[in-house]
């Protein structure tokens, strides 16, 4: 029998795909064309502390081979996520995942205090709902000047630090491509307690309107997405896999059952797929269905087989 499982944490995605934060919502809306328990996991949309309106004017364009995006974490709030959504993840036999933003220190504190406390309160009645936390450290830092938490090693330690302190929860910490040194970062978040680092979250990138002579976007830079990065995406994931010992879920711009085994002989323990989910409405299980496929023509019974090879 084929083995696409991997256990993280004490976390079993019972296989390789997991939905990427941002691309997938909490889930309800892809349900309608496929069902979510085939999937490894997701990963849902970037939280904050507070409801969040996200970015005015333009928010999404597209660019040869992947995407912009400017939404700015629109989002419903912590709080309202657990009331509302909790619920329906209950019932789904998948790793669910909450990725959870902040633009200062207490709110990101506040925001993982309160997850932690529902999913003790909904383990004790038996309902869990939450499986890890994934934390974004892409948001800006509004006390130093907008710059991301995840560029610099060491601002990004004392969130880390002060998360794993509030939190007993799984905690894996998605990684900007645009820090200083990712391999540093990523060996800091694994002195500092994670259990998991997930990259690459989206390039910093620009298109101009060449005849309104202004960027398309407001905030005029926006991340990029899409099968233009995977090439450097793969290529920091190898990095990364090479100088931590935990797990590295791996994304950036997987389209195809390939790309994911050429992450996976890379290292990763599993992946997610983010902009592939607006191409291909059924991209999960079309994924998940031709993952299995390629292990039975190559005669691969699991993943461990091959994972890491590089």
């Amino acid at each position: 029998m084929i083995n696409t499982s991997y256990t993280m944490a004490g976390v079993t995605s019972k296989n390789p795909v997991v939905m990427a934060s941002g691309t997938f919502g909490f889930g309800k809306e892809y349900g309608a064309y496929y069902d979510l328990n085939r999937l490894g996991g997701i990963s849902g949309k970037g939280l904050t502390l507070h409801p969040k309106e996200g970015n005015s004017g333009l928010r999404v364009y597209e660019t040869p081979s992947g995407m912009l995006n400017s939404v700015g974490l629109e989002n419903p709030g912590v709080a309202a996520f657990l009331q509302e959504e909790c619920p329906r993840w209950e019932a789904l036999d998948l790793a669910r995942i909450v990725n959870l933003g902040g633009n200062t220190l207490q709110d990101y504190i506040e925001g993982a205090r309160l997850i932690e406390e529902d999913a003790i309160a909904r383990q004790r009645s038996g309902r869990p709902a939450v499986d890890m936390i994934e934390l974004n450290i892409s948001c800006p830092n509004v006390k130093a000047g907008g710059m991301a938490y995840g560029i610099k090693t060491e601002v990004a330690r004392e969130v880390v630090r002060e998360i794993r302190a509030v939190t007993t929860l799984p905690l894996i910490i998605k990684l900007s491509p645009n820090a200083e040194d990712l391999v540093s970062m990523a060996e800091m978040c694994e002195k500092e307690g994670a259990d998991a680092i997930s990259l690459v979250n989206t390039f910093s990138a620009m298109k101009i309107d060449i005849y309104k002579r202004r960027s398309v976007f407001n905030n005029l830079y926006a991340g990029l997405s899409g099968p233009a990065i995977k090439p450097i995406a793969l290529r920091m994931v190898h990095q990364v896999c090479k100088a931590v010992e935990i797990p590295v879920i791996g994304m950036g711009g997987i389209s195809s059952p390939e790309d994911i085994i050429e992450f996976i002989m890379a290292g990763a323990a599993v992946i997610q797929v983010g902009t592939y989910n607006f191409i291909n409405i059924r991209a999960g299980i079309d994924l998940v269905d031709g993952v299995e496929r390629f292990m039975q023509d190559q005669g691969i019974q699991s993943l461990d087989e091959i994972r890491g090879i590089l």
